[in-house]
């Protein structure tokens, strides 16, 4: 899980990702109309003997072939090639810190898509990076994998404390935290083209902030109806070392003094638990055109642990965790 609710509404724009490759396989009527695989593989003998049994009198003036869908099918460019982006702004409702029961207004920028071969994803303020991405395929969807390195940008407690009690702590300092992440997904669970996905990540801070290693397990479900509309729905937790949870959850003397807090300190374990849903419309009714698309996140994250005990969370805010937000995106 995200430790931080603020941090979790980046990965609203990963649906693009989750159409790519299992409606890349679907090129039959559910997409256009009319099946490009069956019109490709057409024998030539097939159209010419139909041609022979017409009066020659009666046989259309010869000339170009044409190309492209039936009559009456509107053609479009599948968006989802070797090299495609979804792009986009939006606003999250967020606590003001991991732990707080102030929300503000949080501005969430977006971006996944694939580049060379190797896909992008967003990770909170950060992003993740699929070095076994898979291009568009017309054959059916089959398990696949991802690996690839992890960035991630924490501000907790940096700047935006609403709390004025909490103000008066120590103000802590940016973080950059690298690491891997990598996962598994199975498709077609209960539907053609649904799926589930176990992953993982672990990352180290690297900037001398909280100096702690984070690792985040989580399972999520991937449903699109039809080409227009998807919902995912993920489950995650998130384990902490002692360097993360001491910086974070700690009340030094120093701290208690200043706020009047207990003295408090932290150690390391299940930090929280917490579920996410996304659901996406595409704005023309056609995903795989890429275009303008509208998302809404909704999330919900328990605080577990010294990072619910902390007088930070018990009595300055709450162990209960909300985010919701709302964006719109451009897929090219």
């Amino acid at each position: 899980m995200y430790p931080n609710p603020r941090m979790l509404a980046v990965p609203v724009l990963a649906l693009s990702a989750l159409f790519a490759a299992p409606v890349a396989a679907e090129t039959g009527d559910d997409l256009t109309g009319f099946d490009l695989a069956d019109a490709a593989s057409e024998p030539e003998d097939t159209a010419s003997e139909s041609a022979e049994s017409v009066p020659q009198e009666e046989r259309p003036p010869q000339g170009p072939v044409a190309s492209g869908p039936p009559s009456g099918v509107a053609p479009f460019k599948f968006v989802f090639d070797e090299t495609w982006a979804t792009v986009g702004i939006g606003a999250g409702l967020v606590p003001s810190y991991s732990g707080s029961d102030d929300y503000i207004v949080f501005p969430l920028p977006l971006i996944v898509g694939r580049v060379a071969g190797v896909g992008i994803s967003p990770n909170g303020p950060g992003f993740n990076l699929d070095l076994l991405s898979q291009g568009p395929s017309l054959m059916p969807p089959e398990t696949s994998f991802s690996f690839g390195p992890s960035f991630r940008f924490r501000n907790d407690r940096a700047n935006q404390i609403e709390d004025e009690v909490v103000e008066l702590a120590t103000e802590l300092d940016v973080a950059i935290e690298v690491g891997v992440n990598g996962g598994v997904s199975f498709p077609g669970i209960f539907a053609e083209r649904d799926s589930i996905t176990l992953n993982a990540q672990v990352r180290w801070d690297i900037l001398d902030a909280h100096n702690g290693m984070l690792f985040e397990p989580g399972i999520s479900y991937f449903r699109p109806f039809g080409n227009s509309a998807a919902l995912q729905l993920s489950v995650n937790a998130s384990f902490v070392d002692d360097d993360f949870a001491d910086y974070y959850y700690t009340v030094t003397p120093s701290d208690a003094a200043a706020t009047g807090l207990a003295e408090f300190t932290a150690d390391g374990g299940l930090n929280s638990v917490g579920s996410i849903a996304i659901l996406t419309f595409d704005f023309d009714g056609n995903a795989l055109n890429g275009g303008l698309n509208i998302y809404t996140v909704a999330g919900y994250t328990r605080m577990v642990g010294d990072a619910a005990d902390t007088p930070f969370t018990a009595e300055r805010g709450s162990a209960n965790q909300f985010i919701g937000g709302i964006g719109l995106g451009y897929t090219f």
